[in-house]
C-alpha cells in the first residue's frame, strides 16, 4: 500500500492511503475536520467582537492578535481543504492546488513573524512605558502587518515564478498529489526556503529571548500587569515552538513511523493535528480568554447570540 503526505508550511500533512477507508481512519478523519471548524467559528466570534467595539479597533495590541486570529482562520481552511483533497480525491490539478498552497505558505510564515512583534508590543508596554504611544500607534501597526505580508510574500514568490516560467503546459494541467515539493520542483526552491526557515527561525526566537529576559527583570520588582506580560511572552515562545515544528515535519514524522510502523495512520493524524491544528487553537486561548476585557466583550457577544436565539422560537 502507498502512501503519501500534504502540508502546509512545508506543507505536510496527514498521509493518504490507497485502498479501502477503515472505520477507525473515517472517524479520525471526521473528528479533525470538526475540529477545525469548531476552532475557524470560535475565532470568527472574536473577529466579529473585534469589529463591532471601537475600543479594540484602536489598540495596537487587539489589532495585531485579531491579525493572527484571521491568519490562523486562512491558514487551517488551507489546510484542511488540502487534508479533505488528500483523502477524497487523491489527485487534484496542479494549478488549483497552487491556489491553495500559496495562502497556506504565506500564513504558515506570518505566524511566526506575528508573534514576534506581539512579543515586541508587550516589551514596550511594559519596558518603556512613557514612549508607548508614540510607538505603538495604529498606523504603524498596520504597516508592519503590511511588511510582515511582504516579507512572507517575498519567499513564495520565486517559486511561482519558477513554476509559470519553467514548466511547461502539460505539468500546470495535470493531476497529482498535492503538497509543496510536488508542485515547486526546483532545487534552488528547496534551498530558499530551508533558508527562509532558518530567518524565521532565528529572527523569532532572539525577539522572543530578548523580550522575555528584559519584561522578566521588570516584572520582579513590578505589578502584576508586567508578570502577565512575561507569561504572555512564554506561551508566545511555547505557540511559536509549535508552528515552526511544520519546518522538521517531515523528519519527525518518518522517526516516528520508523519506530512504530504499526501506528502509521494514527501517527499522522497526531502529527497534523499538533502541527497544523492546536496552535491554531492556543491562539484564542492565550490572548483572547486571558484578556479580561476582550473575553467581558466576547461573553456579551454570546449572551446577545443567545438572547435573540431565544426569541425567534416560536
Amino acid at each position: 500500500m502507498k502512501s503519501n503526505e500534504i502540508s502546509s508550511g512545508n506543507l505536510t500533512g496527514p498521509g493518504v492511503y490507497l485502498g479501502m477507508f477503515s472505520l477507525t481512519r473515517v472517524i479520525g478523519n471526521v473528528v479533525i475536520v470538526l475540529l477545525a471548524i469548531t476552532i475557524c467559528f470560535f475565532n470568527a466570534s472574536m473577529v466579529h467582537t473585534f469589529n463591532k467595539h471601537q475600543i479594540f479597533r484602536f489598540n495596537p495590541r487587539y489589532i495585531l492578535f485579531i491579525h493572527l486570529v484571521l491568519n490562523d482562520m486562512i491558514q487551517l481552511t488551507a489546510s484542511i481543504s488540502l487534508y479533505i483533497f488528500a483523502h477524497t480525491f487523491y489527485t487534484i490539478y496542479v494549478s488549483l492546488c497552487a491556489l491553495i498552497l500559496l495562502p497556506a505558505v504565506l500564513t504558515t510564515n506570518n505566524t511566526p513573524l506575528n508573534l514576534a512583534c506581539m512579543a515586541a508590543e508587550c516589551y514596550i508596554s511594559v519596558c518603556i512605558p512613557l514612549r508607548y504611544e508614540n510607538i505603538c500607534t495604529v498606523k504603524k501597526t498596520y504597516i508592519v502587518i503590511a511588511i510582515m505580508w511582504l516579507i512572507s510574500l517575498l519567499t513564495v514568490l520565486p517559486d511561482v515564478f519558477t513554476l509559470l516560467i519553467a514548466e511547461d503546459l502539460h505539468f500546470l494541467k495535470s493531476r497529482l498529489f498535492c503538497e509543496r515539493d510536488t508542485v515547486f520542483r526546483s532545487s534552488y526552491g528547496k534551498y530558499k526556503r530551508d533558508a527562509s526557515h532558518i530567518f524565521f527561525l532565528v529572527v523569532v526566537f532572539v525577539t522572543l529571548f530578548y523580550t522575555y529576559f528584559r519584561v522578566l527583570l521588570v516584572a520582579k520588582a513590578a505589578n502584576s500587569e508586567a508578570k502577565k506580560a512575561r507569561n504572555t511572552i512564554l506561551l508566545h515562545g511555547f505557540q511559536t515552538l509549535l508552528c515552526m515544528m511544520v519546518y522538521v515535519q517531515p523528519l519527525l514524522k518518518q522517526l516516528v513511523i520508523y519506530l512504530f510502523p504499526e501506528q502509521r495512520q494514527h501517527i499522522q493524524n497526531t502529527t497534523f493535528v499538533l502541527i497544523q491544528v492546536v496552535p491554531r487553537f492556543l491562539s484564542p486561548v492565550i490572548y483572547g480568554l486571558r484578556d479580561k476585557v476582550f473575553r467581558m466583550y466576547l461573553r456579551k457577544c454570546f449572551i446577545c447570540v443567545q438572547v435573540k436565539a431565544v426569541r425567534i422560537k416560536p
